[in-house]
């Protein structure tokens, strides 16, 4: 069989490719051995989401929105005295379970954002893995525990105004 004149020869193709090689094998390795070290995610990292319970009003919003129904809210109503004198008696709902299944949860984020009153957040920690998969329902104080590590919200951009404030 003749040669086909409009073939390359592939010698320098292979000899390229192995310098490739040989200089990617004098670099040093990056890899991470992860049980024995921890690399620290990026800021703003998707790990888990953080309950802050002082701020949960038991509006029900993140429960209703969420795709995968993996969040569980109780709460009951209290009579609070009125903030001023003379004033009628107000109703307060006060928040008695807060879980979220994350065996459930696809990290899609829809119950963060539209919460009104800033009551869940995005925590950076992702080490939550659990034996059994009905471990991995964290109610509010383990949620609440995670607040710790959120992050504080970056300054606003020049020119914008605080809510509330003008």
């Amino acid at each position: 069989m003749a040669p086909n004149p409009k073939q390359k020869p592939k010698l320098p193709g292979l000899i390229s490719g192995l310098g490739v090689t040989f200089r990617t094998m004098m670099k040093p390795a990056v890899t991470v051995q992860y049980p024995h070290e921890r690399e620290d995610p990026p800021a703003r990292a998707r790990g888990v989401i953080a309950l802050k319970e002082e701020n949960c009003t038991v509006c029900m919003l993140c429960a209703r929105q969420c795709p995968d129904w993996c969040i569980y809210i109780e709460g009951h109503k209290e009579k609070r005295p009125p903030r001023r004198a003379g004033g009628k008696e107000r109703t307060v709902s006060v928040l008695d379970r807060f879980d979220i299944d994350y065996a459930l949860c696809m990290y899609c984020g829809i119950c963060v954002e539209v919460c009104p009153f800033d009551a869940l957040f995005w925590s950076p920690e992702y080490e939550y893995s659990e034996p059994r998969i009905g471990a991995l329902l964290h109610d509010k104080e383990k949620l609440g525990e995670w607040m710790q590590t959120v992050s504080p919200p970056e300054p606003l951009e020049v020119g914008a105004e605080v809510k509330g404030k003008k």
